[in-house]
C-alpha cells in the first residue's frame, strides 16, 4: 500500500464515517493468561469513548510507509490452503462474528507474543463502499466496489501512578488513585491490504511502532513468512555493508555524495507526488560510488555483501538508511550535526600530518550563546 491509500483508510476511523458497530478483543494479563474478552458495541458506548476506541485503531496505520507499515505478502500457495490464510478470511468473511476463528486467533497471538506488561488484542472489521471518480477526477456517488476488511491492534495496557489532580467542577485538589490505562498499539495489521483502492488477499499491511524491532515470532504464527527486516537493523546493515566494502575508498567524500544523492532521490519522489514508495536497489547504490571515483573491486565487493545481506533482488527504502532532516559527524569527542543541504559547509583536511574537521563558518557564529568574531 501506498501513502494515498494508507491516507484513505485511516480517514474512516471516525464515528460519522466507518461502518465499524462492534469491537471484539481480550485482555491478557503479563502471566500470558486471558483476564477477560470484549464483544462490545460502539452504538452502547458514550460518543467519547467510542472515538476513544477508533483513535487507537486508527493509530495501528500510523508512521511511516516502508518503515512502521509494511507490506508482507502471502505465496500463491498460502492464499489457496494454508491455515494461517483461512482463519485471516474467516475472520474477515464473519465480520468476527465466527467465534471459533476468534479464539483461535487469540490464542496464537497470546502463544507468540511475549510482552513484559498487560496487553489487550482488538479487532474491528469494516465495509468500506469505495467512491468511483470521474475522469475529471470528480467523486461518482455510485460505490464501484464494497472493501471489507479488519484491522488488528495490540496495544500495552500500563498502570499509572497516585497523583494529585484539580477537579474544575468542585474547584478542588484530591488525590487520584492508580488506574490501567490502554497505551497506542506497539503492533497489529490490516487484512486484506488496499492495493489500488481494492482489496489484495494476498498481502497484509503489518504495522510496528517500534521501527528496531520485527517480531519474528509473532509474524510467523500469524502470517507464517519471514518477517522483514527491522528498519533500524536495515541502516544498521547498509552503514556496515558501505563501510566494509568500499574500506580505504570510504572517504567523508563518498559518504557524503551518497547522503546527498539518497535525499535528493526523497525530496524528488515527494515533489513529483509519486504514489508508490521509493526504493532503491544495489545498482542505485553502485551508480552512486561510481560517480565518486570508487574503484571497480570495490564496488565488487560492495554487490557481492548487499546480495549477501539483503537479497540479489533486494530493495531498500532509502527513508530508512539516512536521516534526511541532519547530516552527522561524530568523533570520540565531538559531534556535528549539519542541516540539510548544508553538508558541503564541512570538508576534511590533514595540516601538518594531522588530520582535521573543517567547517567553513562566514558569520553568525555563536559560543554559548554568544555571538563571537573570528579574528
Amino acid at each position: 500500500m501506498n501513502e494515498k491509500e494508507v491516507a484513505e483508510i485511516r480517514r474512516r476511523f471516525r464515528a460519522d464515517k466507518s461502518n465499524i458497530t462492534r469491537i471484539r478483543g481480550c485482555y491478557v494479563n503479563e502471566n500470558r493468561e486471558i483476564v477477560s474478552e470484549l464483544n462490545q458495541s460502539l452504538t452502547l458506548m458514550s460518543q467519547e469513548e467510542s472515538e476513544s476506541l477508533l483513535t487507537i485503531l486508527k493509530k495501528t496505520l500510523s508512521g511511516t510507509v516502508g518503515k512502521n507499515l509494511i507490506d508482507i505478502e502471502f505465496t500463491t500457495q498460502q492464499v489457496v490452503g494454508s491455515e494461517e490464510h483461512k482463519l485471516l478470511m474467516a475472520l474477515r468473511d464473519s465480520a468476527l462474528e465466527d467465534e471459533a476463528a476468534v479464539e483461535a486467533f487469540f490464542s496464537r497471538v497470546i502463544e507468540s507474543l511475549h510482552m513484559e506488561e498487560n496487553y489487550l488484542i482488538l479487532l474491528a472489521c469494516d465495509k468500506y463502499d469505495v467512491p468511483g471518480y470521474s475522469k475529471d477526477g470528480s467523486k461518482r456517488e455510485d460505490s464501484s466496489e464494497v472493501f471489507t476488511y479488519f484491522l488488528c491492534s495490540i496495544c500495552p495496557v500500563k498502570q499509572t501512578k497516585p497523583a494529585l489532580g484539580y477537579y474544575a467542577l468542585e474547584n478542588i485538589f484530591r488525590s487520584i488513585t492508580a488506574d490501567w490505562v490502554v497505551s497506542s498499539p506497539e503492533l497489529g495489521f490490516m487484512f486484506p491490504a488496499f492495493d489500488d483502492r481494492s482489496a489484495n488477499l494476498y498481502n497484509v499491511l503489518y504495522y510496528t511502532r517500534n521501527i528496531a524491532e520485527n517480531n519474528q515470532e509473532f509474524v510467523s504464527a500469524i502470517f507464517n513468512t519471514q518477517a522483514p527486516m527491522p528498519a533500524a537493523t536495515q541502516k544498521e546493515t547498509f552503514q556496515s555493508v558501505l563501510e566494509e566494502t568500499v574500506s580505504e575508498d570510504c572517504s567523508f567524500h563518498v559518504v557524503q555524495a551518497v547522503h546527498q544523492q539518497l535525499s535528493d532521490l526523497i525530496e524528488e519522489h515527494k515533489v513529483n507526488k509519486v504514489p508508490e514508495p521509493l526504493v532503491i536497489s544495489k545498482n542505485t547504490v553502485k551508480g552512486m560510488l561510481q560517480s565518486c571515483g570508487v574503484s571497480q573491486p570495490r564496488m565488487e565487493a560492495f554487490e557481492e555483501r548487499y546480495d549477501e545481506a539483503f537479497g540479489q533482488q533486494g530493495e531498500i527504502s532509502p527513508k530508512n538508511i539516512i536521516d534526511t532532516k541532519q547530516f552527522e559527524v561524530r568523533t570520540p569527542n565531538v559531534t556535528i550535526r549539519v542541516q540539510p543541504g548544508c553538508s558541503n559547509l564541512v570538508e576534511t583536511r590533514i595540516i601538518d600530518g594531522r588530520k582535521y574537521i573543517v567547517i567553513r563558518a562566514d558569520e553568525g557564529v555563536e559560543v554559548n550563546g554568544v555571538n563571537i568574531h573570528i579574528q
